[in-house]
C-alpha cells in the first residue's frame, strides 16, 4: 500500500522506533512492524498472533531482514493497513 496523494501524506501519522517497539504484541494489543519506512498493522495476522513470525518480532522495522530471507515478496503487507510512516 503506498500513499500517493499529498491529502493523505498529511494526514498519516509518524511513529518512532520506540513508539513502535510499543506495538510488539506483549505490551499492548496491537501488533505492528515496519517495512519500508510504513508501518503496518498485522495484529489480524494468525501468524502474528504471539507478536513474532518465525525468527522476526514485531514492534520492529523489518526491512533488512525481509529483503535478506523472507520466503515471500513484499506484497504480503498489500493485506495490512498502512498505520503510519517510521520517523
Amino acid at each position: 500500500m503506498s500513499l500517493t496523494t499529498d491529502n493523505e501524506q498529511l494526514t498519516t501519522k509518524t511513529y518512532t522506533r520506540s513508539q513502535l517497539a510499543l506495538r510488539n504484541g506483549q505490551d499492548r494489543d496491537e501488533i505492528w512492524v515496519a517495512y519500508q519506512g510504513q508501518i503496518y498493522d498485522v495484529s489480524r495476522s494468525r501468524l502474528w498472533r504471539r507478536g513474532n513470525h518465525y525468527e522476526h518480532w514485531a514492534g520492529q522495522d523489518l526491512t533488512a531482514e525481509l529483503d535478506k530471507d523472507a520466503p515471500h515478496t513484499a506484497h504480503v503487507f498489500d493485506n495490512f493497513s498502512v498505520i503510519g510512516l517510521l520517523k
